[in-house]
C-alpha cells in the first residue's frame, strides 16, 4: 500500500494518485487530468446533484492561479498541492467555454497571463495516424514536427512527435524553462504519436522534446521533423512558418510540370558544397541569398543547367560535408534561415536553373541529440548492431522495416520538393542500402527471409520513394548513386526496376580517370578504358560524374591528376572534358574543377578563384563554357542520351594511336555531331576518318584553340569530304596533340 506523500494541502476532485502523476511527469495522457473537465457537484438539498466545470492546472512555482474571461476575474482556483497543482469549480454560467485565460502568480513575485494548453481536442486525425501506420501519409509533415496555428482565437504552435516507447513526452524551452512538468503532451492511442497546442508561442522560438523512456530514463532529443534548428554546435529546434515566404518561380514550376520527359533535357550540372564553394572576407560563411547571386551569375556564364547542392540538411558535424544529416526537414542554419534557402532556390528557378539536392536515406549519426535511441529504444535504427550499425561511417542504419521510418523518409523527399521547389533528389550511397552485407565480412550481416544478401526493405523503400515522388511532383528527377551492378536502378518500378530517373556511372567515371592518369605512352595497353563503357552505356539512364569524391582525400585535383607538362596537363583535362561533354549520358562536374583548382578540394575554405586571374585557367572556363552552348545548341548532344540510335562509333580500333572517332546524332538534327580525340601528345596530320555524307564539314571546336590555352595545331574552318572506290566518305583531318575536333556537316546551323 502506498504511504500518504506530503505536499497536499486541500482536497481535490480526483485522488492523490493521479495528481502524483502529473507532478512527477508520469502521466501517460495528461488531459485526463488537467485543462477543463465537466464534474457533478452535489447539490444543498439530499440527492440533488448539479453539473458544474472544473479547472485543473499544474504549474510549477506558481502560488497563485485566477481564471479570467473578456480580461475579468471569474474565480481563483485552490492550491491542491504544494508543488503548483490547482483546481477550481465553475457554474456553466461562468465558464460557458474554453475560452478563458489563466493569471499567474509565481513565487519570485513574476505574473504572466497564459491560455490554457490542456483544453483543445486533437489537431492531428484518425486518418492522419492511419496513414502515418500503413508507411503512406506522404505530407505527414505537415502532421509532426511544430506548426502554428490558431485555435478559438488563441494564436500559437502545435507540437506533434513519434515516440512509442516513451512513458511521456513534453515539450520544454525557455517559454517553459525547459522544465518538462509544464507542458506534457498526449498520446495518441497505440499510434505512439503525441501532440499538444501550447497557446502564444511564437516563431523563433527554441523547443526541444523532453522524453521519460520506457526504463525511467529523462533524454532532451531535438524534434525530427524540426523545419529550423540552431547553428551548431547548439542543437535546440526553433519554431517557424515555412508559409510566409512569397515565391516568384510560378512560370518555372509551370514549365516544368508540363515537361513530356525530363530524361530528355539538358543536364549540365554544377555540384557545390555552400561551406568551401566562396567565403566572406574574414572566412566566414555566405548567407544562401549571397551565395544565390553568385552562384547563379558563375553557372549562368559557364552555362550550367542545374546545380546540384551537398547536402543542406541539418548535420552537427562540418567534416561529414552533410551526409551525417540530423535535421532531414530543416535546411543547415550554417548559412541562413529556411526563408533564405528558400529565396537561394527561387532566384535559381527565375535565372532559369534547376537545383538538385543530395539526400542521404541511407544513415545517420550517432549523437544523442538527434534520431539515435531516439524514444529511449532502437525507433529508426535497427538494434542489432549486424543490421543497424554501418561498419564503414560510425553511423546507424534505418530500419526500413518500419513502416513510419520508410514514411518518415519518405516524406522528407517530398518536402523539399514540396515547401523548397526543389527539382531533383540525388539519392547517396545506394548500394549500403540495397546489401545486407555491404562492406561486411562473413557473420557481420544477416541474409532477408530468402537467405539472400538483398534488403528487401530497403528495395521498397526505395521504391516507394521513386513512384510516389513521380507521381506527385511531374517533371522532378531522381538520381541514384549506386557504384555496384545492380540490374535496373533506372527502370520504372511496374518494369521492375527501382524506379530512379537516373543513375550515377561510376564504371565510366574510374575507367575514364585510371585512363587518363597514364601517361599517354602507356595507354595503348588501356584502349579498352575509353571503349568498354559503350558495351552498357544504355543498360541505364547514366549520369556521367566528375564529382566531389574524386578531388578529396589524396585523390587530387582532377587537374593534378593529368601527367604531362604545365601545358599537357591542361591539354588533358580540356580533351577529358571533350570526352564527357560529347559521350552518352548527362554531366555533373564538381566545382573548382571548371577552372582548374590544383589543390585537393577543402571543405574548410573557399575555392582558388585567385586562379580564375590566369590566362590558361580562363581558357578552361572558356572551353567548360562552349561545350555547355554545344550541349544546349545540339539536340543529339542531349536527347538520345539513353539510347543506342544517339551513339555510332566511327572508329575504336586505332589503338597504337590512342585515336577514337564517333557521332552523335539524333532523328531531328540536319547532321550529326562528329568527334575525333588523339589522346597522346604526338599530332597526327592526314588523318583520314569515314563520315556519313560527302560534302563540307566544319570545325566548329577544337580544344586544342589559343581562346582555350592551346596552341591552335590540328584543322580548323571547313574540311571536304572525299568519296573512294567503295562509296564511303572520308575527311583527312590534322589532329591536335591531346585534343579534339567537334565537327558539322555544313551549313552548320545552331537549333
Amino acid at each position: 500500500m502506498r504511504q500518504p506523500v506530503s505536499g497536499f494541502i486541500a482536497d481535490s476532485t480526483i485522488s492523490h494518485e493521479e495528481i502524483l502523476k502529473i507532478i512527477e511527469s508520469r502521466h501517460h495522457d495528461p488531459f485526463q487530468v488537467l485543462g477543463r473537465h465537466p464534474y457533478t457537484k452535489p447539490g444543498k438539498s439530499k440527492g440533488q446533484r448539479t453539473q458544474h466545470w472544473v479547472v485543473r492546472v499544474f504549474i510549477p512555482d506558481a502560488v497563485q492561479v485566477r481564471v479570467m474571461r473578456m480580461k475579468k476575474q471569474i474565480g481563483e482556483l485552490n492550491q491542491i498541492h504544494r508543488s503548483g497543482f490547482f483546481e477550481g469549480i465553475f457554474t456553466p454560467q461562468k465558464l460557458p467555454d474554453t475560452k478563458y485565460q489563466l493569471a499567474i502568480t509565481y513565487n519570485d513575485g513574476n505574473e504572466e497571463v497564459i491560455s490554457d494548453p490542456y483544453t483543445t481536442l486533437p489537431v492531428i486525425t484518425e486518418y492522419d495516424l492511419y496513414l502515418w501506420g500503413q508507411g503512406n501519409h506522404y505530407h505527414v509533415y505537415e502532421k509532426l514536427g511544430s506548426h502554428p496555428l490558431t485555435v478559438d482565437g488563441q494564436t500559437g504552435y502545435y507540437f506533434a512527435v513519434w515516440a512509442p516507447s516513451a512513458q511521456r513526452v513534453s515539450v520544454v524551452g525557455a517559454f517553459n524553462q525547459w522544465d518538462g512538468r509544464r507542458h506534457p503532451m498526449r498520446v495518441m492511442g497505440s499510434s505512439g504519436v503525441w501532440e499538444l497546442f501550447i497557446p502564444g508561442i511564437e516563431s523563433g522560438t527554441l523547443y526541444k522534446f523532453e522524453i521519460r523512456t520506457s526504463a525511467g530514463m529523462v533524454i532532451l532529443k531535438t524534434d525530427p521533423m524540426a523545419n529550423k534548428t540552431e547553428l551548431r554546435p547548439n542543437t535546440a529546434s526553433i519554431t517557424t512558418n515555412l508559409d510566409n515566404y512569397q515565391w516568384k518561380d510560378e512560370k518555372w514550376m509551370a514549365d516544368r510540370s508540363g515537361l513530356p520527359d525530363n530524361r530528355d533535357t539538358r543536364y549540365s550540372i554544377y555540384e557545390v558544397h555552400l561551406g568551401s564553394w566562396r567565403r566572406g572576407e574574414h572566412g566566414e560563411f555566405l548567407n544562401y541569398r549571397d551565395l544565390a547571386h553568385q552562384l547563379v551569375a558563375h553557372c549562368q556564364d559557364l552555362g550550367f543547367s542545374h546545380i546540384e547542392l551537398l547536402p543542406v540538411n541539418e548535420h552537427p558535424f562540418d567534416g561529414s560535408w552533410g551526409y551525417q544529416a540530423t535535421g532531414y526537414f530543416a535546411p543547415t542554419s550554417r548559412f541562413g534561415s529556411p526563408e533564405d534557402f528558400m529565396y537561394f532556390v527561387d532566384y535559381c528557378h527565375q535565372n532559369q536553373i534547376g537545383v538538385i539536392l543530395d539526400w542521404v536515406p541511407a544513415h545517420f549519426p550517432r549523437d544523442t541529440f538527434a534520431l539515435s535511441y531516439f524514444d529511449g529504444s532502437a525507433l529508426y535504427e535497427h538494434a542489432d548492431p549486424r543490421q543497424g550499425e554501418h561498419p564503414d561511417w560510425g553511423t546507424k542504419i534505418f530500419n526500413y522495416e518500419r513502416n513510419e521510418v520508410r514514411n518518415f523518409l519518405v516524406a522528407s523527399a517530398h518536402f523539399w520538393l514540396d515547401k523548397y521547389h526543389i527539382d531533383g533528389i540525388r539519392v547517396d550511397a545506394v548500394a549500403s542500402m540495397i546489401y545486407l552485407d555491404y562492406s561486411r565480412k562473413a557473420g557481420e550481416w544477416i541474409p532477408n527471409k530468402y537467405g539472400g544478401r538483398e534488403n528487401l526493405a530497403a528495395i521498397e523503400f526505395l521504391r516507394q520513394m521513386n513512384e510516389s515522388v513521380y507521381q506527385r511532383f511531374p517533371g522532378v528527377v531522381t538520381i541514384a548513386e549506386e557504384s555496384t551492378a545492380w540490374p535496373g536502378v533506372s527502370k520504372p518500378v511496374y518494369a521492375g526496376g527501382l524506379g530512379f530517373g537516373m543513375k550515377w556511372n561510376m564504371g565510366w567515371m574510374h575507367d575514364i580517370l585510371h585512363y587518363f592518369q597514364n601517361d599517354p605512352v602507356h595507354r595503348k595497353y588501356h584502349h579498352n578504358n575509353l571503349t568498354f563503357g559503350l558495351m552498357y552505356a544504355f543498360n541505364e539512364n547514366f549520369l556521367l560524374p566528375l564529382s566531389h569524391d574524386e578531388v578529396v582525400h589524396g585523390k587530387k585535383a582532377l587537374l593534378s591528376k593529368m601527367p604531362g607538362s604545365y601545358e599537357e596537363q591542361f591539354a588533358n583535362l580540356r580533351l577529358l572534358y571533350g570526352f564527357m561533354w560529347t559521350y552518352p549520358g548527362k554531366k555533373l562536374l564538381f566545382m573548382g574543377s571548371e577552372f582548374g583548382q590544383w589543390n585537393e578540394w577543402n571543405a574548410e575554405q573557399g575555392l582558388d578563384w585567385n586562379l580564375t586571374e590566369f590566362p590558361i585557367h580562363q581558357g578552361l572556363l572558356a572551353w567548360i563554357r562552349d561545350l555547355n552552348r554545344l550541349l544546349l545548341e545540339e539536340p543529339g548532344l542531349h536527347q538520345v542520351d539513353f539510347h543506342p540510335s544517339g551513339f555510332q562509333w566511327i572508329d575504336f580500333h586505332d589503338v597504337e594511336n590512342s585515336v577514337i572517332s564517333y557521332q552523335r546524332q539524333h532523328d531531328e538534327a540536319k547532321s550529326p555531331i562528329i568527334v575525333i580525340f588523339n589522346f597522346t601528345p604526338v599530332p597526327r596530320h592526314h588523318y583520314a576518318i569515314r563520315v556519313p555524307d560527302s560534302g563540307e564539314y566544319r570545325v566548329i571546336l577544337t580544344s586544342d584553340a589559343e581562346k582555350y590555352g592551346g596552341f591552335q595545331q590540328g584543322s580548323d574552318g571547313i574540311l571536304t569530304a572525299q568519296g573512294n572506290e567503295s562509296g564511303e566518305n572520308h575527311l583527312s583531318l590534322s589532329l591536335p596533340p591531346l585534343g579534339c575536333l567537334i565537327l558539322k556537316r555544313e551549313p552548320y546551323l545552331p537549333v
